[in-house]
């Protein structure tokens, strides 16, 4: 008998990417044939993984729904079913708007969508997931949900309060990851640097790090989402002396201003952020710094967004992503203030600190040629085998081209010496002829 089939498309983060191949897996084990991102007519029963967080994401969500309620129009599909952060924020909105979706699902219906499939939610493979990227990297979540005020931010109201997963769950987890041949594991969470407060009463993301390191099963951890108040102390040696954990922070600071601090509800001041990236790069030598920046909030004049403009020419991050303010209706921001900076000034903002960007990254990329750098390789396009440096996490940062060679595969670690340089991109020669740990 033929399997019924079931394409799962996701939208957004990479935190909504981990509940998709974890749903995927769960209605495999139903006996069910599972597509990811599939080209339409690959499955008769869709399930949509949204996101909500911002008005962009918001649009390519509703988007998305509609292209595939045309589908079921034309008899091209027959069960549209849509989960994760729209659908749990905007239920009732998207059931009146767009009806013609089967059935709408929370971020926590995991079990609820099983059931409507006529299957059932095994809790044993609860760590299993269908691994949807190249297989040799992975993105790991350590916690659900954010207990911060930040007042841009719909995540608590759409994910709920921080909750830590076990640290045993976490290590089963990545130890059936390490079986099915990831090479770099990647944790997210909303807050990593919160990590264990609320189960162990201590913040343990260092422990947990330690002991994924352990058992040497992985060649590269990356710590995503490292929120600036707090940093605890103890996540600095594990960074620094502890080869497979890579030499990557990224901390979204998010502005400098104080007064915009203020009214972000961050609990971190300019003196404390300069302080703190400071310590890092003094007592973590070479270590790439990654900051995310909002610009346009509530508060940001000229001479606000001058002094953020400044501090990014002063400090010079290495990794560098600037987003323009959107009101979320039901945040602190949009409870209490007035959007009253228009999209126009907004977008200039955005595109006058990625400029800036790009020069620093030039200077920073020019200063890399001549250097021997360890690279994992993700993929091959056309006449280049493309990869990465520990300094550069999948699909948001940049990348190294090497000419391609059969030597070379996706998940293989290689030295490569930088022979040119772009903006966001370094090219190279491969040093070393052997696969390599």
């Amino acid at each position: 008998m033929t399997r019924k089939k079931v394409n799962v498309v996701t939208l957004g983060c990479s935190k909504n990417l981990v509940d998709s191949e974890k749903l995927m897996e769960q209605i495999r084990l139903g006996g069910y044939q599972v597509f990811h991102d599939a080209p339409p007519g690959s499955a008769r029963i869709v399930i949509i993984n949204t996101c909500g967080f911002i008005g962009d994401a918001r649009e390519e969500s509703i988007d998305t729904i509609l292209q595939f309620t045309e589908q079921k129009k034309r008899g091209v599909i027959d069960k549209l079913y849509i989960t994760g952060c729209m659908a749990e924020r905007y239920r009732d909105e998207l059931i009146k708007e767009i009806p013609e979706a089967d059935r709408y699902f929370g971020v926590h219906h995991l079990k609820e969508i099983l059931s409507e499939l006529k299957s059932t939610y095994i809790d044993e493979y609860a760590e299993r997931r269908v691994l949807t990227g190249p297989g040799h990297y992975a993105y790991m979540k350590v916690s659900e949900g954010c207990d911060r005020t930040c007042s841009f931010c719909a995540i608590p109201m759409i994910r709920g309060s921080h909750t830590s997963r076990p640290l045993d769950e976490i290590l089963s987890e990545a130890r059936y990851l390490a079986e099915k041949g990831v090479r770099e594991l990647i944790l997210v969470a909303q807050d990593l640097t919160f990590y264990g407060m609320d189960i162990y009463g201590e913040r343990l993301i260092a422990t947990l790090v330690e002991k994924l390191a352990e058992p040497a099963a992985f060649s590269r951890i990356r710590l995503h989402y490292l929120y600036p108040s707090g940093f605890p102390e103890s996540l600095i040696p594990v960074i620094r002396d502890i080869p497979s954990v890579c030499n990557y922070l990224d901390i979204p600071v998010q502005h400098i201003s104080n007064r915009v601090l203020r009214m972000m509800n961050r609990s971190h001041t300019a003196a404390y952020t300069v302080s703190l990236l400071d310590k890092l790069r003094r007592k973590i030598p070479g270590a790439a710094l990654r900051t995310t920046l909002i610009v346009g909030h509530p508060g940001e004049g000229d001479k606000e967004f001058r002094e953020l403009y400044d501090f990014v020419g002063d400090f010079r991050f290495d990794r560098l992503g600037v987003f323009a303010y959107s009101h979320e209706e039901n945040t602190p921001a949009a409870r209490k203030y007035n959007d009253n900076t228009s999209d126009g000034i907004k977008k200039e903002r955005v595109a006058a600190l990625m400029e800036l960007q790009q020069e620093i990254s030039a200077e920073l990329n020019e200063a890399m040629v001549g250097k021997t750098v360890r690279v994992m390789f993700d993929r091959r396009e056309g006449a280049w085998m493309i990869g990465r440096t520990d300094h550069d996490s999948p699909e948001i940062d940049q990348e190294v081209l090497v000419p391609y060679s059969d030597r070379l595969s996706a998940g293989s670690l290689h030295d490569v010496t930088i022979t040119g340089s772009g903006v966001f991109d370094l090219i190279g020669e491969i040093q070393d002829c052997q696969l390599s740990a």
